[in-house]
């Protein structure tokens, strides 16, 4: 599941790393990243050992967006040709917001384009206080299209309004401020704050986990009805009687760790 520019290691505990790996290009993403990420994204999500994904960058930057050579390369395309490279990114970014695995951005420093994207796709994003953001795609006369639902779901109309339009580029206390990530700290404490998070997922559990991110999508934004009230309430039966509800149920009514905490 890896290549030169993209990396993907899955550790003894579950945790998968899917680390862009192109510093000399900023981390810059073309077909063949976007291609690669994909697999990973599908792979990953198929494979019930993996308990979290983290996704992280090597360099300065966490990624400068569409690479440059790309772009040129799309410029000469014909329609149809463009609309199937677009379908291509679309994918990947939707494989990553709907794995049923919590997902964690680790963002130590600029994310521009299409990268606000793929932190908009992750349930949790830790940025270090140097890092910067910019929606910029309006400065070389192109939108933010693709990754428009996940960026608007992550800081809302309003602000989406703003950066769309103006391309401003914007510090990590602005985007905390937006709701883009959840966490900003200094570079050096990237890594525990992280970490502390991780060791909070593994004490959930797994199966519970993936339904509670389906969950979110199926009930966000809807008006509060009978079928919706019905849906929840079989939700939480179903979830009740299943294996890994009863077996949860059970240790913490008995003062006992969960079977799916490991020392």
């Amino acid at each position: 599941m890896s290549n030169e520019t993209v990396i993907c290691e899955i550790d003894s505990r579950g945790i998968a790393t899917v680390t862009l790996n192109n510093p000399d290009k900023h981390n810059a993403f073309d077909d063949t990243m976007i291609a690669s990420l994909s697999d990973c994204f599908t792979s990953l999500s198929a494979d019930n050992s993996v308990r979290a994904l983290v996704l992280a960058s090597t360099g300065r930057s966490f990624s400068a967006g569409a690479d440059l050579n790309w772009m040129k390369r799309m410029a000469g395309y014909s329609f149809e040709e463009n609309l199937r490279d677009a379908n291509a990114l679309a994918n990947m970014l939707k494989l990553l917001n709907s794995m049923p695995k919590p997902t964690i951005a680790r963002v130590q420093g600029a994310a521009f384009g299409g990268a606000v994207g793929l932190v908009s796709c992750c349930d949790i994003a830790i940025s270090a206080s140097r890092a910067s953001f910019c929606l910029s795609e309006v400065r070389i006369g192109l939108v933010p299209a693709t990754i428009s639902p996940y960026v608007i779901n992550a800081i809302g109309q309003r602000a989406a309004r703003r950066y769309f339009i103006s391309a401003e580029r914007f510090s990590a206390e602005r985007a905390l401020n937006l709701g883009l990530v959840s966490e900003v700290v200094d570079e050096e404490e990237l890594d525990s704050q992280l970490e502390e998070i991780i060791q909070q997922l593994l004490q959930n559990g797994p199966q519970a986990v993936a339904a509670a991110k389906q969950l979110l999508f199926d009930v966000a934004g809807r008006n509060i009805n009978d079928d919706l009230i019905a849906s929840t309430s079989e939700r939480i039966a179903t979830i009740r009687v299943s294996d890994e509800g009863q077996q949860g149920l059970g240790a913490f009514l008995d003062k006992q760790p969960a079977p799916w905490i490991k020392e």
